[in-house]
């Protein structure tokens, strides 16, 4: 090994993670590949980690990081790895679990830890949590068996709320979500919703602007960018294919038009409180909602929002004037040091 690579920061970038999200966890991998490639002193090994929980090399070799925190490869030779970059949307990334493991091996990360990412990424603790910290979020019912009583509760909340939203409670990206405005739809959304989670969320469906934004740490500073804004066509919602599909309808602007400063105010204020009471770190993306009467609800908090092509965060930090080599590089650098 060169004198070079042993004095350069030796990045484990782990993507796929083998559940829903395996191939927009893969394009998020290669923006942030992308981004590093330029970055002085930092060397990136990449492993893609396939259902059976093992990580693959490019060439679909094993390789195995260990106790000792070195990367072991198929033919037994080994390098230590210095900072990991957990980039698997879903389960585990996204849920706390490969975050665990990494503490446990005491190696630093990029992104939040255990058990911000699993209240974060559980809807219905994330609203939990939200109400605690006196943020407002979408009236809601939850559902905990998949049982007719429970059943009864959504049909229930259709009656008085007229639309429904029918939510896998930890899915991420809109996986396991479902429009539903008659009982035949809620039923067949019900039953698909508990095959992806043993709780379900049912929500009013408003009729809304979505605010997304981004908040992450710059030199030891909380920022919060303005909130940008999603636009999905009147006759769909912001699903799965609409967020990562090359062919999507849905517009994008980076900075949201016509809010009052009151309603800017609140969003900030709202994303602090939201970021360190859940004890966020490194990044999140905060969804809102804004209504036609003008109420603001929290709609949830992505511990590690997508970065492919069309994605928000890395637009939105882009346009706050920051540079995402630069800023994850920081992060590296800080947590190495």
């Amino acid at each position: 090994m060169s004198d070079k690579a042993q004095q350069d920061i030796h990045v484990l970038l782990i993507c796929g993670g083998g559940g829903s999200e395996h191939d927009v966890s893969l394009r998020t991998a290669d923006f942030i590949q992308g981004e590093l490639a330029g970055a002085p002193g930092i060397r990136l090994t990449r492993v893609t980690m396939d259902d059976s929980g093992r990580f693959l090399d490019s060439n679909g070799q094993v390789q195995e990081l260990r106790s000792d925190k070195l990367l072991y490869s198929a033919t037994g030779s080994a390098q230590p790895v210095d900072y990991v970059v957990p980039s698997i949307h879903g389960y585990p990334g996204e849920t706390g679990d490969l975050q665990s493991q990494l503490e446990i091996l005491g190696l630093p990360y990029f992104g939040c830890g255990p058990e911000a990412s699993k209240i974060c990424f559980n809807k219905i603790t994330t609203k939990l949590w939200l109400t605690a910290l006196g943020i407002d979020n979408t009236p809601y019912q939850f559902l905990c068996t998949n049982t007719a009583e429970e059943s009864a509760k959504a049909r229930d909340a259709l009656a008085k709320w007229g639309t429904l939203f029918v939510k896998a409670s930890n899915q991420g990206s809109s996986v396991g979500c479902y429009r539903v405005s008659d009982e035949e739809e809620l039923e067949k959304a019900l039953q698909e919703a508990f095959t992806l989670s043993s709780y379900v969320l049912v929500e009013k469906c408003l009729k809304v602007r979505e605010l997304e934004v981004a908040a992450y740490t710059y030199e030891g500073e909380l920022v919060v960018t303005p909130p940008g804004e999603v636009c999905a066509p009147e006759d769909t919602f912001y699903s799965y294919e609409e967020k990562y599909a090359e062919g999507s309808r849905a517009q994008t602007h980076v900075v949201a038009q016509g809010l009052s400063e009151a309603q800017l105010g609140w969003i900030a204020e709202a994303s602090k409180r939201a970021f360190v009471g859940l004890q966020l770190k490194d990044l999140s993306r905060i969804d809102f909602f804004l209504t036609d009467e003008g109420e603001i609800y929290l709609n949830e908090v992505n511990t590690f929002p997508g970065m492919t092509s069309i994605s928000m965060f890395p637009k939105m930090l882009q346009n706050q004037g920051h540079d995402f080599c630069a800023y994850l590089s920081a992060l590296i650098r800080s947590a190495v040091r």
